[in-house]
């Protein structure tokens, strides 16, 4: 917290990092250009702030290039203040415009004009693909702009030498994640909420009059909205851009949709990418569609075109963090480039911040869109990279059953149990196991209220039309319960051998963790436990060893941010005051320490970083100092379990006591509803996509053994599936278990601990951040055998 700061690194890389990263004597200015995106004020704010926080300036240029052109007021300095309360602000607050006059050599010459005339030679760029592309012909041409400039005696041939070259980082804020390179862009995911949102207000209401819905989302050139909003709510048919229908598509959707009502679904919806074509590249619109259902089938019809609401509303809370960890990174990138680093963007990779060449990444981008204009829709699906493949290919198992006659039968029961505490997403990831189960050929189970109905026989054979929408369901549907099966393994391997189960699938938190080291441990006792078994981590606490991630744990990151934001809002409205705020977690700070990034919280205390008195303290002066300024609030976090002595109600009134008279305080406990509401799309994909791959995975474990009645007895035929920072790993509970910290109940290493700094600087306070390799720039795309984690 304070100056004996708790960092994952040791303390000499702190010295190593300031004299490594000094921006002193450097400016930089940060723009926001082309279409806004959710998410773009945070990460206007962090290159502020990180720039500060080095010792360079940092200059606002207002609306896009129009403002780097015309200069004058339009580039400001900013200053710590100046992008206050703007994290939970959509759109983005320095304007964006469309255009023409940087397009003309003229223009830019103005614009190198007005940036040598304040000493600025680095640009941060956050925009689309066409913006980024302005930027690099920028950055070409600048010494010969300075050199024309100079001739005509408008700068010094000092000027000339002192600002010789520019350097250029980009980040990608476009909601329609159409830039390659990137798995996610800036906006996306706010994007995909307000569409979600949409979505389950129409379903409620098409539900009510059996109607069909189709819904146009927007996507000009890329289908990357359309198909991940199908997948997340199980739409009946989507179209996109870059994979047109097959020929004859009209009489397969209707057939596809008839067969659905037939099985008793009230509904239809139908998502439309609004650059949706056919394979001869002719447009599909929404109201081609329509006719052609209405007039084929004579369904109650109607068409919602989304528009610009996709563009608006608060930034998710992963937008925010991708945000703020990308203008982090682009600072830094900034500081350490030469003469001679190409342009570059900061992006994701899984869940690792990459540079990558600006240019690859754009030609890349228009190959997309050559490959679709010359009808290659394979090769441009390909170009879309990896997650897009995913995406679709997962979209057309879950949507789409083959009749019975056609699937060929394993003979395999596969068992599905929740375990654990509820968490939004353990509904849409039961779907995606029950269908591709079917779908490779298996009965699969439904256990319900988890291990101990397991015992008491509560097992029902589940179809594939009884999960139909059960993506966007909060809570666990099956039931679940925090029990262990140690006490109940004599009738766990009754009803196992009752039922013929041959695999199992779990869908849970910590508890599904030891539950499986528990079954996997009577294996010796018990014959029906040698069996695949495999793990989906899905809790808040985001506590599973062997995953970055578990489904749920974002939709309660969203709950905590929304939730801060009101109560900034209303601290704001008094002026000097500090909220103190519990939120859960167990002894896992992520809920917390993530939480604070994308509230832009002044501290957050957590179990895995101890702190005392002495921190305490200083919080306390930190907001003292901070009352004086224009930001006249606090926000604090504390998790649940981070002191034994330290409670909130200490922390509380240790804040009023030390805080008299400078502002006063109030508390929060958050509680149950983190666990509660509708899972986020990124729960309901992530969901939706690792439980397909866990089902794959017991499909090919049976397929080996198929008809010699093997059992399985080594370790790595029971394991956790996760996300470790870029790929998919199945990792053996065996292996794992020297990686648990049991009594805490959580991972001995945890990789968000790595942006706790970031969490501190951006809350000015001085942090030790371990930075990136200089100029490491990467391939665009490698193509390895391992699987990547797109989310």
């Amino acid at each position: 917290m304070g100056d004996h700061d708790v960092s994952p690194n040791p303390k000499g890389s702190f010295r190593k990092f300031l004299e490594q990263l000094s921006g002193a004597g450097k400016a930089i200015g940060v723009l926001t250009s082309g279409g806004d995106a959710q998410g773009m004020n945070a990460a206007v704010r962090a290159v502020v702030r990180m720039g500060i926080y080095v010792g360079a300036k940092v200059y606002f240029i207002y609306e896009g290039y129009q403002g780097m052109v015309d200069g004058g007021s339009n580039i400001v300095e900013a200053d710590w203040e100046s992008v206050s309360s703007i994290l939970q602000v959509g759109g983005t607050i320095i304007g964006s415009a469309r255009c023409k006059d940087f397009r003309s050599r003229e223009g830019r010459l103005k614009a190198a004009h007005n940036l040598v005339q304040l000493g600025i030679t680095n640009l941060c760029v956050i925009g689309g693909d066409g913006s980024l592309t302005g930027a690099n012909i920028f950055r070409k041409e600048w010494s010969g702009l300075l050199e024309e400039l100079a001739r005509e005696g408008k700068i010094s041939t000092e000027e000339v030498e002192k600002h010789g070259y520019l350097n250029v980082v980009g980040m990608v804020g476009s909601i329609d994640n159409d830039f390659c390179g990137t798995d996610m862009t800036i906006g996306t995911d706010s994007a995909l909420h307000r569409i979600i949102e949409v979505v389950d207000a129409i379903m409620t209401t098409a539900q009510s009059h059996q109607r069909t819905f189709v819904l146009e989302v927007m996507g000009r050139h890329c289908g990357y909205l359309a198909l991940v909003s199908a997948l997340a709510c199980g739409a009946d048919w989507v179209f996109l851009p870059e994979s047109p229908p097959e020929e004859g598509w009209q009489e397969n959707m209707c057939i596809k949709l008839s067969e659905n009502r037939a099985r008793k679904k009230r509904l239809n919806i139908i998502i439309v990418a609004e650059g949706a074509i056919d394979t001869q590249n002719k447009p599909i619109t929404s109201e081609q569609i329509k006719e052609l259902v209405v007039t084929q089938l004579a369904y109650d019809t109607r068409v919602t075109i989304l528009g610009h609401v996709q563009r608006g509303g608060t930034p998710s809370a992963f937008d925010r963090i991708l945000a703020s960890r990308m203008g982090v990174e682009a600072v830094v990138a900034l500081l350490q480039a030469t003469p001679e680093t190409p342009a570059c963007v900061v992006s994701l990779s899984g869940n690792q911040a990459v540079r990558l060449p600006l240019m690859e990444c754009v030609q890349m981008t228009q190959e997309v869109q050559k490959a679709m204009d010359e009808r290659r829709f394979k090769d441009a699906v390909r170009l879309r990279g990896r997650s897009f493949e995913n995406n679709l290919n997962t979209y057309k198992r879950l949507a789409i059953k083959l009749p019975d006659s056609q699937i060929p039968k394993s003979n395999c029961n596969v068992g599905v149990v929740n375990v654990g505490a509820p968490a939004a997403g353990m509904n849409a990831a039961v779907r995606a196991a029950v269908r591709v189960g079917i779908a490779d050929g298996h009965k699969v189970f439904a256990v319900y209220d988890g291990f101990e109905g397991f015992a008491k026989g509560q097992i029902k054979e589940i179809g594939w039309a009884d999960v139909g929408g059960w993506t966007g369901q909060g809570g666990s549907i099956l039931g679940t319960k925090r029990t262990l099966p140690g006490k109940y393994l004599e009738d766990i391997a009754a009803q196992m051998r009752i039922h013929g189960i041959n695999a199992l699938l779990m869908i849970g938190g910590f508890e599904a963790y030891l539950g499986l080291l528990e079954l996997s441990a009577a294996r010796e006792k018990h014959k029906e436990f040698c069996v695949p078994m495999v793990m989906v981590p899905a809790t808040v606490s985001n506590n599973v060893p062997g995953s970055d991630f578990s489904i749920g744990a974002d939709t309660a990151l969203n709950t905590i941010t929304d939730t801060c934001d009101r109560i900034k809002q209303s601290a704001s409205g008094t002026k000097r005051r500090v909220f103190i705020i519990e939120t859960m977690g167990g002894y896992c700070g992520y809920l917390a320490n993530m939480g604070a990034l994308a509230a832009g919280a002044d501290a957050a205390y957590i179990f895995e970083e101890p702190f005392d008195i002495r921190d305490l303290q200083s919080n306390v002066e930190h907001l003292t100092e901070k009352m004086k300024t224009t930001i006249q609030r606090g926000l604090v976090l504390r998790n649940e379990s981070c002191s034994e002595n330290y409670t909130t109600d200490f922390i509380y009134q240790l804040y009023s006591e030390e805080g008299k008279g400078v502002f006063d305080c109030r508390k929060n406990v958050l509680g149950h509803m983190q666990q509660g509401g509708a899972p986020s799309p990124f729960d309901r994909n992530f969901g939706t996509k690792i439980s397909a791959r866990a089902m794959q995975w017991i499909s090919t474990k049976l397929k080996e053994s198929a008809g010699r009645g093997k059992r399985f007895v080594s370790d790595d035929s029971v394991c956790v599936l996760g996300i470790s920072k870029r790929n998919l790993l199945f990792q053996p509970v065996a292996e794992l278990k020297k990686e648990t910290d049991f009594e805490h109940r959580i991972p001995k290493e945890q990789w968000w601990l790595k942006l706790r700094p970031l969490m501190k600087i951006l809350a000015k306070y001085k942090a030790s951040f371990e930075v990136s390799d200089a100029g490491q720039l990467e391939p665009v795309q490698p193509r390895g055998p391992e699987e990547p984690a797109t989310i």
